[in-house]
């Protein structure tokens, strides 16, 4: 591995991530949610901000994106299919198209739900995935923009990565996804064992992310929709998965 991680809140309940190579020096940030944080990170860690790479267009994502392009002119990286909908923006991607920070590459995977538009970043070498607000650690995004069929492949892209790729989301979220995740799967012996690590990291004052897709896979209901048992519990035996997600993710909604 060579790429190097710095994590740190942001707002109410977001993360702010810089992720950095030594090699060259570049440093990216994965969204904007708010311009101080991230200068205290920076200042932290003594790395220099050369890009942001952007995952979706919502206001707790890019709030920051013009005063930090302003002070360190950095490169921002956006999704394509909402560019328009994002001030500042250099360049901009969607699915296959790669990305580098410094010497790292990324890969863009397109995950549409959450927003019309929204993407993710996965760094190969480095098992590496920035997901945004598609899929959290035992929880996924709300589908706002999109259709649960839609999600439901985006979730599906996610969950098809490596199974130790180290997955970072937007939001510090986990905690009450465990608390509905309990009602959907109560037997779940992965996500109990997850629920006790939650919590002693959570005492501890420690974020709970990086989660890996491994872990995910077994333990977060959303990414278990085509799971026959699963869907038997729920009253949907036979149901095509989007449609077993569509539930689980209505029942969050209500929850």
């Amino acid at each position: 591995m060579t790429a190097q991680t710095y994590l740190f809140p942001c707002l109410k309940d977001n993360f702010g991530l810089l992720i950095h190579d030594p090699a060259t020096g570049a440093t990216a940030a994965i969204d904007a949610p708010e311009a101080a944080p991230v200068e205290a990170a920076l200042k932290k860690t003594g790395w220099r901000l050369t890009d942001i790479l952007v995952t979706h267009h919502h206001g707790d994502h890019t709030a920051g994106i013009g005063e930090l392009k302003v002070h360190h002119k950095c490169r921002v990286v956006a999704p394509r299919n909402e560019a328009q909908r994002i001030a500042h923006v250099d360049e901009t991607v969607g699915q296959g198209d790669t990305v580098k920070v410094g010497a790292l590459e990324g890969r863009v995977i397109d995950t549409p739900g959450h927003t019309a538009g929204h993407i993710s970043y996965f760094f190969p070498a480095d098992k590496l995935a920035f997901v945004g607000d598609t899929l959290f650690s035992i929880g996924c995004g709300r589908v706002i923009e999109g259709n649960p069929e839609m999600m439901w492949r985006s979730l599906a892209k996610l969950r098809d990565l490596p199974d130790d790729t180290r997955f970072y989301c937007g939001h510090e979220y986990t905690q009450a996804n465990i608390r509905f995740a309990k009602t959907i799967e109560p037997d779940n012996k992965a996500l109990a064992a997850r629920a006790e690590e939650v919590a002693k990291l959570t005492a501890a004052g420690k974020p709970t992310i990086p989660a890996t897709i491994a872990a995910e896979k077994a333990a977060n209901p959303f990414l278990r929709a085509d799971n026959a048992e699963l869907a038997k519990s729920l009253g949907l035996a036979g149901s095509p998965a989007w449609k077993v997600f569509a539930e689980i993710r209505e029942r969050k909604n209500r929850f």
